[in-house]
């Protein structure tokens, strides 16, 4: 059986795009279908009521969210194919 190795940089570049463009689209869905947004977060947390916090609109921080969420992702994937490279030798 073949090992490949991950290019770590590669991954974690294709992780952080991922989430950025997951993170857009999320945002223009909650901005479009709020209610239909919210049911489907809700069944995520398993029906925890989001009242409290949901307002169906895309939030003010957009921007620090995006790149937080994209920075995060990146390190993960890195992160990820750091310790699959590791473990396939």
């Amino acid at each position: 059986m073949s090992r490949v190795k991950l290019n770590e940089t590669a991954w974690a570049n294709a992780s952080g795009a991922l989430m950025g463009i997951v993170y857009v689209f999320c945002s223009l869905a909650i901005g479009l279908f709020p209610d239909l947004s919210r049911a489907v977060a809700q069944s995520w947390i398993h029906g925890i009521d989001l009242g409290a916090v949901w307002t169906g609109n895309p939030r003010g921080n957009f921007l620090l969210g995006l790149i937080t969420s994209i920075g995060l992702s990146w390190v993960a994937g890195w992160l990820f194919a750091r310790v699959y490279n590791k473990f396939i030798k």
